[in-house]
C-alpha cells in the first residue's frame, strides 16, 4: 500500500459520495458518476447493499423497503466500477455486506466504513481481515467507541497499527446540519487520542466553507455527497450535496489555501533576502553618544537601531564590558575590531 493513498491530486483525497442519490436508477447512477470525474475527483464513493442485508424487516419495514428501491445490482456496481477505472478516477465503495467482498475488493484501493457501521463489529472483522486501508467515519460515535472501534481493528489486524493503513473522517450524521455541528476541532482531537496519523472530515453542511475550512485545519480526506441538482428532489441526501460547479469551486479554494499554508519548516524566504528586508527590517546595535579610545561599554551607552549593519542586537549582552580601542562616533557602524576581545 502506498502510504500516499490519502494525499489526493490537489491536496486532500476528494470523495464525491454518490451513495443513494442515483435512488435505485442505474443510468443515474451512470450520470452522476460521469458528472464526478468531470469535476476532477479522487474517488467516486457509492453504498453496497440490500434491504434485507441491511435492515430487519420485521423491526423496521419502512427502512427495509427504502433501502430495496435503491439497490443496485452485483452488475451495475461492476460497470460503475469499470467505468471509474477507465476515466482514472478512483472507485469507492461502502460494503455493508460481506457477500460483496469477493466480486468487489479488485476495484478497491480502501474500504470505507460508514458512521452507522463503526459499532458493527463483525463487518470490522471482515473488512480486517482483508487488510487493505480502512476509512472509518465517526458519526454517532463517542470518543470511546471511536477509540475501542481502532482498537478492536487493530487487534483483529496489527497491520492498521502502521501509520497510513487506518484513517478517521469526523462526521455528524445528520442531513443536514448547520455551521455549528460540525465540530472540525474534533479532527485534532481524533488524532491525539487514537495516535493515528490521517485525519479528515466527512461533510453534511450546505455549501463547501465547512470543507474548505477543514482542509485549512489539515483534513487528509474531504468527503461530500455528489448531486446533479439539489432543487426538486425528494431524497434528503441531494440537500447536502455537491454539484461539479461547487466542486471546482471547492478545488479552486483549495488552491488558494495550499498556497498560503505553504512550507511547514520555518526559514528565510528569496523574497526576503533579495529585498533586503533581513538587514533593512532588523536592528543592530549603536552607540548614543561618542566614545573615547579606552571606553568601558556599558548598557546605557547602546541603543538598537535599523539598520542591521554591523554589530547585529542579539550581541547585546557580549558587548557589554568591552573595551574601545579606537575614538568611536555615535550612530557608526560598530565592528568587533573597534573592541578589545576580553572585558576588564
Amino acid at each position: 500500500m502506498n502510504k500516499s493513498i490519502w494525499k489526493g491530486k490537489h491536496g486532500p483525497l476528494l470523495i464525491a459520495e454518490i451513495g443513494g442519490n442515483h435512488e435505485g436508477d442505474f443510468e443515474y447512477a451512470k450520470k452522476l458518476t460521469k458528472l464526478a470525474i468531470a469535476a476532477d475527483v479522487d474517488f467516486i464513493k457509492f453504498q453496497l447493499y440490500t434491504g434485507d442485508s441491511l435492515v430487519n424487516p420485521l423491526e423496521s419495514a419502512s427502512r427495509n423497503e427504502h433501502f430495496k428501491k435503491f439497490e443496485l445490482s452485483k452488475e451495475n456496481h461492476l460497470e460503475l466500477a469499470q467505468l471509474c477505472k477507465k476515466n482514472l478516477v478512483g472507485y469507492a465503495a461502502s460494503v455493508w455486506h460481506e457477500d460483496f467482498f469477493p466480486w468487489i475488493d479488485d476495484y478497491l484501493d480502501f474500504y470505507k466504513i460508514g458512521s452507522g457501521d463503526l459499532t458493527a463489529y463483525p463487518i470490522l472483522k471482515k473488512i480486517a481481515e482483508i487488510g487493505k486501508p480502512i476509512l472509518l467515519s465517526t458519526g454517532l460515535a463517542t470518543e470511546i467507541e471511536v477509540i475501542e472501534s481502532v482498537q478492536f481493528i487493530q487487534k483483529i489486524n496489527p497491520n492498521y497499527l502502521k501509520s497510513g493503513r487506518l484513517a478517521l473522517l469526523q462526521c455528524t450524521s445528520m442531513y443536514p446540519i448547520t455551521h455549528s455541528d460540525a465540530h472540525l476541532n474534533v479532527m485534532d482531537r481524533l488524532r491525539e487520542i487514537t495516535r493515528l496519523s490521517h485525519v479528515g472530515y466527512s461533510d453534511h453542511t450546505i455549501g463547501i466553507d465547512a470543507l474548505k475550512y477543514a482542509y485549512a485545519m489539515n483534513a487528509d480526506v474531504l468527503e461530500f455527497h455528489f448531486t446533479d441538482d439539489r432543487n426538486n428532489r425528494r431524497f434528503r441526501d441531494h440537500t447536502v450535496s455537491l454539484t461539479k460547479a461547487d466542486v471546482e469551486n471547492l478545488i479552486a479554494e483549495i488552491k488558494i489555501i495550499k498556497a498560503l499554508k505553504g512550507n511547514q519548516i520555518k526559514t528565510q524566504l528569496k523574497i526576503e533576502l533579495e529585498n533586503n528586508h533581513v538587514t533593512s527590517f532588523r536592528r543592530a546595535l549603536y552607540l548614543k553618544h561618542d566614545l573615547p579610545k579606552g571606553s568601558t561599554i556599558k548598557e546605557s551607552d547602546l541603543i538598537a537601531l535599523r539598520p542591521n549593519h554591523g554589530i547585529c542586537s542579539t550581541q547585546f549582552q557580549k558587548l557589554i564590558g568591552k573595551i574601545t580601542n579606537q575614538d568611536i562616533k555615535k550612530h557608526e557602524t560598530l565592528k568587533w575590531t573597534y573592541l578589545n576581545k576580553e572585558k576588564k
